[in-house]
């Protein structure tokens, strides 16, 4: 069902609030259309969702609508992860002869599903209902008379094939076993998942029978340059740990048991699962499900719904509305997922078992990192704080196991799946909304450490350091690491957001420290392009570029890759060139939604930020336009009504801010970029207890319009929420309409926030003799000798003298950023009469031409170019009106104490400037040809 008819709806507060979000639920939608989310029961981050497989088992959810037969019901399923995972434990009813190649067709028909319950009449005569607790499963199988009645146990058909598939009879009642399974995305990781389920009457018969083949994920190792399809990861490279081959046993691994239902035809079934053993999934059960009662169970289920989905209570919409958003903010709140057992035991990352922390209520598992950053890890924290807390402890936790934060990890082992290090994002997320019950001084010292020596994940780092860049030729080596251009961007998200988290907590100088180095994305924007582009290492721009071109990006490109600067849009548009400059750019890139052309593809996670950053130009407008498009276009109340892997609940969280009528743009704060609200009212009960209301009188579907705002009855002409809204509360108040208002939220103390830092020098050149590791000037692992260098009078602070001005060198020690990389820079400096530059470059000649502009606004261009630093190896000559500064008679080079090649620094010849005029600044070269232009310093003479 398309919501472009909806009707307007009358004034705010005239409609009620939803009584029970829980029964406006539709778990079908998302099924298809490689949405890959799944319709059975489950509770809030549950560790069980019994739901049903289908032959085609997409993706994690492992049910796709347009099938007609169901293979099995599984008892754990992950929405939308990209790469088969979980579908453990399948169970099916049969009828006669044991077959484990056994299905049962079915008809929509007959089938129903809610939050906490899923129904289905099946062709062969058996109804199965199914209802969940947090760690157990509930099943009431109602069978036609007969005296083979049976339930298969499909132990080795786990959607990644299984090892170790035990099956075992306790009683006549009871059985256990286990399987191991894994390999997520073909990594190889592995995890075992114990079962324990006991039946209200008991069988006639068990036995094991010859398992099917099932399928598994090889590993793809595939090159590191390879693109790779959207929602579809693939393994690059090197990965650690050994690969693993998850398939059917060779010898007789399925279980089944027989009942005779003669005369009791309903059967009913409780069984709990655990990851760490059997004991605990026999205790999971009998502490959460000690009774039979199945209305009970299931009537639980749907109230732990009801009251976490009613901490967001809507009114007004249309009736479709209302079901998209609460199937929205439901799939949301799926994962991550408990792991741990009611004995509070659960397995660590270390392979071995471990008890949840004191004041913590359990620990957790599954998480998409590279996704859920975005949007679904606020929404978490915001709608259920203990559950956010609780998760970033287990986060720390892993941490304090393995020595490196979760990136995308399946149960208790890490993946690799995915770039950047998104642990950053999501912990800073959950404390920027609410959730701050975790040991926030372990995580802040564990993530800086992981942010500052390089790791699995981060590999890159010493590029990311010394070049300030992840080149697109450079050697990572292991974990995955592809992509280098939009690699770069996320770890810049992450360090502004470990930023946050630091100033939040009191570390100031740690948060200036990765707010300035969250800058580096400007040392991969081409300013002659007026894109994110890759480089090599030695400076050079990858030949090639295309900005629709995956290569160098991450499921995407370069369109939708430039405007992913969510904390410094006000940055990104003065590097094109001004708010115009963005519009422009904007408005192409949106004119496609779903990524024709290389354009923004809301199916995807790299362009959630790009319809919101209208409001930080001047165009709240276009924001609360294209939201609305995407709105109609993607999402509807049907099993297609979701384009794009659910990624864990990601997209889905996305459509929930945005029928909230607001955004987290800016990873690690609480600022939310401003659209306008779907709903007449919407009321957010708060971490703090305090509640925000959003009133949006005369909201319709031909509404988006914002017409004026108000906040707790004052006039609000901004374009982002009032600061403490999530915390205090308070009312948001709209008036909407069909026609766009230009003028609201327009000018530029209007935006949102942007956050530059104080970005300074981009490059280290210069090492000591014994970590010649620590710079890289050249992008080869050549540098500088700080010891070379001082034999000839140059130390950090020191008097350069040369052409007949004297220089300042960078007062900063070996091994520490000292010279700019020219890509556009704007210098601070003052002067007049003559300006000279000191540098050198690599990989040279390089030459590029200066700004300078002047205190009254007026501008001189400036020829700007330098010798190679080593003159080719001593074949070369300087560049005319290059004088040599400075001689060292060998430099460093990583690996090794030195290399004999002579390196030398250049002065340029003084350009006369503007008589009477004084220099405020120097814009360095924005498009060097090859190579770097490094400048260690300015000066100024005569000219």
């Amino acid at each position: 069902m398309g919501l472009a008819a909806a009707p307007a709806h009358a004034a705010a507060g005239a409609a009620r609030l939803v009584a029970d979000p829980a029964s406006l639920v539709n778990p079908f939608i998302g099924t298809s259309n490689a949405a890959d989310d799944f319709p059975g029961a489950d509770t809030p981050f549950g560790m069980v969702q019994w739901s049903p497989d289908t032959p085609h088992k997409p993706d994690g959810g492992g049910y796709e609508y347009n099938d007609s037969a169901i293979t099995g019901f599984g008892l754990t399923h992950i929405a939308g992860p990209g790469c088969r995972a979980g579908g453990d434990i399948p169970v099916l009813p049969t009828l006669g002869t044991v077959d484990a190649r056994a299905t049962d067709s079915f008809s929509h028909a007959h089938e129903s599903a809610s939050p906490g319950s899923y129904t289905v009449s099946l062709d062969n005569g058996v109804t199965t209902e199914l209802t969940a607790t947090t760690r157990s499963g509930m099943a009431r199988f109602t069978f036609p008379a007969t005296r083979q009645a049976n339930l298969l146990f499909k132990l080795t058909g786990s959607q990644n094939g299984d090892t170790a598939a035990q099956f075992h009879v306790v009683n006549s009642k009871e059985v256990r076993g286990s399987i191991t399974s894994g390999n997520f995305c073909g990594e190889g990781n592995s995890y075992t998942v114990y079962f324990d389920m006991v039946f209200d009457q008991p069988f006639q018969h068990s036995g094991t029978t010859p398992a099917a083949a099932a399928p598994t994920t090889p590993r793809t190792d595939v090159p590191p340059g390879t693109p790779e399809t959207p929602n579809k990861p693939v393994l690059h490279g090197a990965v650690p740990g050994p690969a693993h081959s998850f398939a059917a046993a060779a010898r007789g691994a399925d279980g089944y048991v027989t009942f005779d239902t003669s005369a009791h035809r309903t059967v009913q079934a409780k069984v709990g699962i655990s990851y760490v053993s059997a004991a605990g999934a026999t205790g999971n059960r009998t502490a959460e499900n000690p009774g039979w009662d199945f209305a009970k169970v299931r009537n639980a289920a749907h109230t732990s719904w009801k009251s976490l989905l009613g901490r967001v209570r809507i009114a007004g919409g249309a009736a479709a509305q209302q079901t998209v958003f609460y199937t929205a903010l439901y799939h949301a709140l799926l994962h991550p997922n408990v792991i741990s057992d009611t004995d509070r035991r659960y397995p660590g990352f270390d392979g071995t078992a471990h008890t949840v922390d004191k004041g913590h209520a359990a620990a957790y598992a599954n998480y998409s990192g590279w996704d859920v950053y975005r949007s679904q890890a606020q929404l978490e924290a915001l709608i259920a704080p203990r559950v956010a807390s609780d998760t970033a402890q287990s986060m720390v936790d892993d941490y304090r196991q393995t020595g490196l934060f979760p990136k995308w990890s399946e149960n208790n082992g890490e993946t690799y799946v995915m770039v950047g290090d998104p642990a950053d994002e999501i912990i800073a997320d959950y404390y920027a909304f609410g959730a701050r019950d975790f040991d926030t001084a372990a995580a802040l010292k564990g993530l800086i450490a992981e942010a500052t020596t390089a790791n699995n994940n981060r590999p890159g780092l010493d590029y990311l350091e010394q070049i300030g860049r992840l080149p697109s030729n450079g050697r990572y080596g292991c974990c995955n690491f592809y992509g280098p251009a939009s690699t770069t961007l996320e770890y810049d998200s992450a360090d502004f957001a470990l930023s946050a988290l630091a100033g939040a907590l009191g570390h100031g100088a740690d948060q200036q420290r990765f707010a300035n180095r969250a800058q580096d994305w400007q040392n991969l924007f081409r300013y002659a392009g007026g894109f994110v582009q890759p480089r090599d290492a030695s400076g050079t721009w990858t030949s090639g570029f295309s900005p629709t071109s995956g290569k160098n990006f991450v499921e995407g490109d370069s369109w939708q890759y430039t405007p992913m600067v969510p904390f410094n849009v006000h940055g990104l548009a003065t590097a094109m060139g001004g708010d115009a400059a963005l519009a422009k750019f904007l408005d192409q890139d949106l004119s496609s939604l779903t990524g024709a052309g290389g354009y923004t593809n809301l199916g995807n996670e790299p362009s959630l930020n790009i319809p919101w950053e209208y409001d930080y130009i001047g165009r709240p407008y276009q924001t609360q336009a294209v939201v609305r498009q995407v709105q109609d276009q993607i999402w509807t109340d049907s099993p297609s009504g979701l384009a794009g892997n659910d990624d864990l609940g990601e997209m889905s969280s996305w459509y929930v801010w945005s029928a909230l009528g607001m955004y987290p743009e800016t990873p690690g704060t609480a600022d939310l970029a401003l659209g306008s609200p779907l709903f007449t009212q919407a009321v957010i009960t708060l971490p703090s207890g305090h509640t925000l209301t959003v009133d949006g009188t005369g909201a319709a579907d031909n509404a988006p319009y914002v017409q004026s705002a108000t906040w707790n009855g004052t006039a609000w002409n901004k374009a982002h929420a009032p600061d403490g809204a999530l915390t205090s509360g308070g009312t948001l108040g709209y008036v909407l309409g069909t026609s766009a208002n230009t003028s609201w939220a327009s000018d530029a103390s209007a935006a949102p926030r942007s956050y530059p830092g104080s970005p300074s020098y981009t490059d280290v050149g210069t090492s000591g003799d014994t970590a010649a590791g620590s710079a890289n000037f050249d992008g080869a692992g050549f540098s500088y000798s700080a010891r070379a260098l001082a034999g000839q009078g140059v130390t950090p602070g020191a008097k350069v003298a040369a052409g007949g001005v004297s220089f300042t060198w960078p007062r900063v020690a070996a091994g520490a950023a000292d010279n700019y990389v020219a890509n556009g820079q704007t210098l601070r400096v003052s002067g007049s009469g003559g300006i000279s530059f000191l540098g050198a470059a690599n990989n040279g000649p390089a030459s590029g031409t200066a700004t300078v502009t002047y205190t009254d606004g007026t501008t001189q261009s400036v020829p700007l170019a330098f010798s190679d630093w080593t003159l080719g190896a001593g074949s070369a000559s300087p560049l005319a009106d290059n004088t040599v500064a400075v001689t060292t008679p060998y430099r460093n080079q990583a690996g090794t104490s030195s290399d004999t090649t002579t390196t030398y620094v250049f002065a340029t010849k003084p350009v006369a400037l503007a008589a009477g005029k004084t220099v405020a600044g120097v814009r360095l070269p924005s498009d060097v040809a090859s190579g770097g232009l490094h400048v260690f310093a300015i000066g100024f003479g005569t000219g």
